[in-house]
């Protein structure tokens, strides 16, 4: 009756067989997303490589490039921009004076010229007549009647 069960740490099958554990794993290994694709990728959607030749050069299929790099094909420039703002932002507090000149044309390309109002400062502008429709416009008329209505009402009998 002892030797029915099988000692508590063995892992058994159904039948009494060890369990081995799986030599190899079957089918394609899934691709590796990492972060020097994920820069790989974004340059050259900055750059305006299309996905066939990016998927190409990095050694996938289009549908995998697509599937794990979303993010970088759309919006590949506005990281890339990003990035070389922080790497001058970095060099502009480290005193380099090159970086310094540079990030300061780059924000004077995109700054505003004037102060843009604040909401408290908008002058309020009158409000314009609401458009009445048909229905509308016969109600009112009929809450007004006109200046010669009255003596139409003084023909009529009174009882």
């Amino acid at each position: 009756m002892a030797d029915e069960f099988p000692p508590q740490g063995a892992s058994v099958d159904l039948f009494g067989n060890e369990i081995l554990p799986m030599r190899d794993r079957r089918g394609r290994p899934s691709f590796k997303k990492t972060k020097e694709n994920q820069d790989f990728v974004a340059v050259r959607a900055a750059a305006g490589w299309n996905q066939d030749l990016i998927a190409e050069a990095l050694g996938c299929d289009p549908k995998t490039l697509r599937k794990n790099f979303s993010r970088e094909l759309s919006q590949g420039a506005l990281l890339i921009d990003g990035l070389c703002l922080d790497v001058l932002l970095r060099g502009a507090r480290e005193g380099h004076t090159p970086s310094v000149k540079a990030l300061q044309a780059r924000l004077d390309r995109v700054s505003a010229g004037a102060p843009r109002a604040s909401a408290k400062e908008k002058p309020e502008q009158p409000a314009k007549a609401e458009k009445l429709g048909v229905k509308e416009k016969r109600l009112n008329d009929a809450t007004k009647p006109q200046a010669d209505y009255g003596s139409l009402y003084d023909r009529i009998p009174r009882q």
